[in-house]
């Protein structure tokens, strides 16, 4: 049986499914195969996903046509670096400077974006306070590069949602100001404010789910243009 069960879970992914979970809600449910994070009460699927999309993509070709699902995925809007010893004691902490946006599940969403059509599927962005867990520095490996522990996500708060349950909800998601002229993907990166490479991502999903559609090139730069949505 496959799918995230709870010894595999971390403290990010059961902080949200606790959040989320509602009476008469069902947790860890087998299902043709598969283990389910939550099975609403009126039959919605629920999961929690906190990395990338593209381990969801079997069970979504198995499920997703015969019932209603939810990805719950979690956006660190507010995150604090927390250090601790080898005993748990906190060593130092710190406001990290990058703040998550909405904008972020583009960076998942390429895994499967045209699915953002279909109607049996939605997906939910949580913006978060979290603490991110450390060790201490371990110094260098034989190659020089610094070891660094991966650490752990742990929710605090959340602050926030925004719910994707069509292309016309991430059309929204789109400043106005580029509804009138075709653009380029550093000038649809400068209207977002992200970097070029979430821009990139945010192109080749909306192209994927027919919101913005090829108008040309100027010089070398393709050129996108808003569909109707």
């Amino acid at each position: 049986m496959s799918g995230i069960g709870v010894l595999r879970e971390g403290p990010l992914h059961a902080a949200v499914k606790d959040l989320c979970a509602r009476p008469g809600d069902r947790a860890e449910v087998p299902m043709e195969g598969y283990v389910i994070d939550l099975v609403r009460a009126d039959g919605e699927l629920v999961e929690i996903q906190t990395g990338g999309f593209s381990p969801l993509g079997p069970k979504l070709d198995a499920l997703l046509d015969g019932h209603r699902m939810r990805i719950v995925h979690p956006v660190a809007a507010e995150r604090r670096i927390v250090r601790i010893d080898e005993h748990g004691e906190v060593l130092s902490s710190r406001r990290s400077p990058l703040r998550g946006a909405p904008l972020d599940v583009f960076d998942r969403l390429v895994s499967f974006p045209s699915l953002l059509a279909h109607p049996n599927l939605t997906v939910e962005v949580l913006l978060c306070r979290e603490d991110h867990i450390r060790a201490p520095e371990a110094g260098r490996s034989r190659s020089g590069r610094r070891r660094r522990d991966p650490g752990q996500r742990r929710l605090v708060d959340v602050v926030g949602s925004v719910v994707l349950a069509s292309p016309a909800d991430a059309a929204a998601l789109l400043p106005d100001a580029l509804a009138a002229e075709p653009f380029t993907t550093r000038e649809l990166a400068t209207a977002l404010g992200c970097r070029m490479v979430l821009a990139q991502r945010v192109a080749y999903c909306l192209r994927a789910m027919e919101v913005l559609a090829d108008a040309g090139k100027r010089g070398r730069a393709p050129l996108h243009r808003r569909t109707a949505f």
